[in-house]
């Protein structure tokens, strides 16, 4: 699905309104960086090869990619190679998918204060989830999680949320035992929800009265932003568990390297205007279609551009990176099972093609048998 080619791509409706969009002071850097790499990925501007098949001397041209996170052509192998890697470091047991959403009404807060306010909201997600496991009314067991940031609805609007891949059931305080959670729940949501919504409430209160976070200007005080929150109820969602790590393992892969949108969504760009795919939840997961103005299409997936350097995978409780390699080990040996040994750890992009399709990219697609060897071009001068 990721290497299907499509008539239109992001690229492409990003150079048409590049000119406009560079002159725009709308955009921080990073915006801008995001969408000048995403133009010139896998084009002359970025250099590349010339690969020459040893037997038949047939050649094509190959370019270089951006390798910026938010480019839907970049992410393919490295989600592989995560994938793979996390599968040797999860307990072999059932798992369950927990979403944290915030509210609409801090949309706003969470967009002008993001590098903070992400990490707040991963904090929360966190606290929220070892506080509720430890309660012996509910697991008494330290929990282990592995989370994903996401910014994005499906077509395109702000909505930040944490997916949150649990292992069902924890270690106990001395880890000298595995503690399975409920068979068709992990925690009970409305406990969650409720846990959730206070911490991370008074961790944005007490970042407010510190000014690392600043409110929106059309909002007078703090008191507000509380109002707001406990006016609606929110809601952790809790999908049903994985029969078995494989499952999950293909599950994770759609949510840890995925771009806001994917080319493969992007029906058509004509007459100023963009139509792409989006799965609308409310009606059951139909596929529909929505068309926006170019500069509405680019104004909404720039949303999504993290802040530079910002962490948008993190690993909590017994799965954290600390002691992540002991407590992985003691799971094993308490549950008694075995777990999926990685296959790609030191490997290359074509190595990883290779490994993951049995398919060698390097043999010539004209003869089928001699090999394309890459013949070095230099790079376009930028006009």
């Amino acid at each position: 699905m990721e290497n299907k080619r499509t008539t239109v791509d992001l690229a492409q409706i990003f150079a048409g309104r590049a000119e406009h969009f560079l002159a725009s002071n709308r955009y921080s850097n990073v915006q801008k960086d995001a969408f000048n790499a995403i133009i010139k990925c896998r084009t002359a501007q970025l250099g590349g090869h010339i690969q020459s098949c040893n037997s038949c001397s047939h050649k094509r041209q190959a370019y270089n990619s951006c390798r910026n996170r938010h480019c839907p052509k970049c992410q393919f192998v490295k989600k592989a190679k995560w994938v793979d890697k996390l599968s040797g470091n999860l307990p072999p047991s059932k798992y369950f998918h927990l979403v944290f959403t915030i509210p609409d009404c801090l949309h706003t807060l969470f967009y002008i204060n993001q590098k903070q306010a992400y990490h707040l909201l991963f904090q929360a997600a966190s606290k929220t989830l070892t506080q509720c496991a430890k309660n012996t009314n509910y697991l008494g067991a330290t929990p282990g999680a592995v989370a994903i940031l996401h910014t994005w609805g499906q077509t395109l609007v702000y909505h930040p949320h944490i997916h949150m891949i649990v292992p069902a059931g924890g270690l106990s305080e001395d880890q000298s035992e595995w503690i399975p959670s409920h068979k068709k729940f992990f925690l009970p949501v409305k406990v969650l929800s409720a846990v959730f919504r206070g911490i991370l409430y008074k961790s944005i209160e007490i970042a407010v009265k510190n000014k690392s976070i600043k409110l929106p200007k059309n909002v007078k005080s703090i008191q507000e932003i509380k109002d707001n929150c406990y006016r609606k109820s929110w809601v952790v969602y809790s999908e049903k568990p994985f029969a078995n790590p494989q499952n999950l393992i293909n599950y994770l892969g759609n949510y840890t390297h995925r771009v806001a949108l994917s080319n493969q969504r992007i029906i058509d760009n004509k007459d100023g205007k963009v139509t792409f795919y989006y799965k609308n939840y409310k009606s059951g997961g139909i596929t529909n279609k929505i068309t926006l103005e170019e500069d509405e299409f680019i104004r909404r997936f720039l949303q999504h551009i993290l802040p530079t350097g910002f962490s948008k995978i993190r690993y909590f409780g017994f799965m954290a990176l600390r002691n992540l390699q002991s407590n992985i080990e003691q799971c094993i040996l308490l549950l008694n099972k075995t777990t999926q040994l990685p296959e790609l750890i030191g490997l290359n992009a074509y190595e990883v093609y290779r490994q993951l399709f049995n398919k060698d990219p390097q043999i010539c697609s004209k003869c089928k048998k001699g090999k394309l060897i890459p013949i070095p071009v230099k790079s376009k001068s930028p006009s």
